[in-house]
């Protein structure tokens, strides 16, 4: 397998070499690529990481809560079918 460390030194020798012209055309290719793609990231409807956290702790709470709640209606209907039978 090729190592990471060795191929990011390559590409670094190489920008190194490279005329000026065209480090200044890469950086503002890189520039306006970044741009486009945070515009694009910007529209999505994408939420953060900490909201994510967040609704899975409010779900997971939900999810205790109807499992108390049907057990209790479990409870009240074998209750009730109990008194129907007398």
């Amino acid at each position: 397998m090729i190592n990471p460390a060795k191929l990011e030194e390559i590409a670094k020798q190489i920008t190194e070499n490279m005329p000026q012209g065209v480090k200044n055309l890469a950086d503002t290719i890189e520039g306006k690529t970044k741009q486009a793609i945070q515009n694009k990231l910007s529209e999505m409807d994408f939420v953060s990481r900490e909201d994510f956290e967040v609704q899975s702790q409010v779900l997971l709470r939900t999810r205790e809560k109807l499992a108390i709640l049907e057990q209790r209606v479990a409870a009240l209907e074998a209750k009730l079918a109990e008194k129907d039978a007398e």
